[in-house]
């Protein structure tokens, strides 16, 4: 049965009013209003898979209605009563019911098949297979064959040859998985063989909220110690809101260490030095700030702030050679942007931006405004972009310097090209539909290894011996 003739179906079983067009106005409205936030093919993007049978807010037709009509505020989710019929809202939930059961049907290109691309060919290969890991959120690697995985709920793992250790490491710091939150990043120093610092990035339980902690630890004999918390917001500026906390961690050749907070879905504290949220943060590896940063002698401004204006930024890269920072941010509906982030900029969110309200109301009426950064690109639609890195290894020399760009609802990984002056000149599509693409980094081999959700797995490209 097609996903058509399953929401007809579907539709005459419920008792629901059914007119010529309303299989055809269902897809539209999801296309519309949802596919940016849950995927076109309702494995989720920058939310939550709709396809799981995992509806965390509700379950049946009356639940479900409610939601989408009312919203769920507190996780960015809009009150689509005043875009949305009832009768429209009744064929939408419908339609989702219906194309989540064809989910099964859906067809994922095989392994050792060879992808051709413009400069290389490859094949890929599953490192971790489904039922080793549950909602993997990043991966980093202590030595060639020694790699640490965060997992979305609250656990660090340690993989050793590609075999994920069964239990976690002990002792990793309190994190409450809520919504988009929960342990994100995994960052080791560049000096670990000297240090054996590990950095993470954690949703952190406060007594008004949630909000996004920067900490760093060892770990010795499978246990998390020595523990050091390098950035902790105010109390004040905890939330309960279930979005945008960011966080990526990377490292420059100066000793800095930076890390990105969203907006948590308040969208104006961005522009609001005095606040956390929407920046990317620069502190050194210690947690002390360094003495150069744009806004220390600014009045009440977080002085780890490097940059603003940046509505959630999920993938931050240092350029190999000139050691410049780059960053992927998720837009609203529209307006992902790739940024090239330098001191003190302002990056516009929300008075400039290429993407509308998930509900299709206009944001602003301005994509560009003087004192303001321009993109080096941006997708619009939002291909949900998380997980970011530069290609420096050896098994594919053609791609030295570019950027490998990860995708969520579109699930995809992308290679971009971009200049010196911050232009985007070239970008090609090298992986797609094989999941929710939650990181893409190169490892110590040089090849390049993708951590997806849905199915949960880490795959790696491998270059081919018949390679332009």
């Amino acid at each position: 049965m097609t996903a058509r003739l399953a929401f007809l179906a579907a539709t005459f079983a419920a008792g629901l009013p059914l007119t010529p067009s309303i299989a055809q106005t269902a897809a539209e409205i999801y296309a519309v209003n949802c596919a940016s936030c849950h995927g076109a093919d309702l494995r989720g993007g920058g939310a939550s898979s709709l396809a799981d049978g995992d509806w965390q807010y509700g379950v049946g037709h009356d639940q479900v209605f409610r939601r989408i009509k009312f919203g769920i505020e507190e996780m960015g989710m809009p009150n689509y009563q005043p875009l949305l019929s009832d009768a429209q809202v009744n064929s939408l939930v419908t339609f989702i019911y219906a194309a989540e059961a064809q989910q099964g049907n859906a067809k994922r290109r095989p392994e050792g098949k060879d992808f051709k691309t413009q400069l290389h060919n490859f094949r890929m290969e599953t490192v971790v297979a489904e039922g080793s890991l549950n909602n993997p959120w990043a991966i980093d690697w202590v030595s060639p064959t020694h790699a640490l995985i965060t997992e979305k709920g609250g656990t660090l793992r340690m993989m050793v040859d590609g075999k994920v250790s069964p239990e976690p490491v002990q002792g990793t710091p309190p994190t409450r998985e809520h919504g988009q939150g929960g342990l994100m990043e995994v960052a080791v120093d560049p000096d670990y063989t000297t240090t054996g610092w590990v950095y993470l990035a954690h949703t952190h339980p406060g007594q008004s909220g949630l909000q996004t902690r920067i900490v760093r630890g060892k770990i010795k004999d499978n246990k998390w110690i020595d523990e050091q918390v390098l950035f902790q917001a105010k109390p004040e500026h905890y939330s309960n809101a279930g979005v945008h906390f960011g966080c990526r961690i990377v490292f420059d050749k100066k000793g800095h260490l930076f890390f990105a907070i969203g907006d948590r879905g308040n969208q104006n504290q961005a522009q609001d030095l005095t606040r956390p949220n929407g920046k990317v943060h620069r502190i050194n590896r210690d947690g002390s700030i360094p003495k150069d940063n744009p806004f220390v002698s600014t009045a009440n401004a977080y002085p780890s702030i490097f940059s603003y204006g940046n509505r959630n930024a999920q993938g931050l890269a240092i350029h190999p050679e000139t050691d410049e920072l780059w960053a992927t941010e998720h837009g609203p509906m529209g307006g992902d942007e790739l940024n090239w982030i330098r001191a003190g900029k302002n990056y516009g969110w929300p008075v400039i931006t290429y993407g509308k309200n998930y509900n299709g109301t206009i944001i602003s009426n301005l994509t560009e405004k003087e004192g303001m950064e321009q993109p080096a690109t941006q997708w619009t639609p939002s291909l949900a972009v998380c997980g970011l890195d530069f290609y420096a290894g050896d098994k594919f020399p053609k791609w030295k310097n570019n950027l490998l760009v990860g995708a969520l609802a579109f699930q995809e990984v992308r290679r971009v090209e971009v200049t010196a002056d911050g232009k985007m000149v070239n970008q090609e599509l090298l992986l797609k539909n094989q999941g929710r693409v939650r990181d893409v980094g190169v490892g110590p081999d040089g090849l390049v290894y993708v951590v997806l959700n849905g199915p949960d797995k880490i795959v790696r490209l491998v270059p081919e011996s018949s390679s332009n």
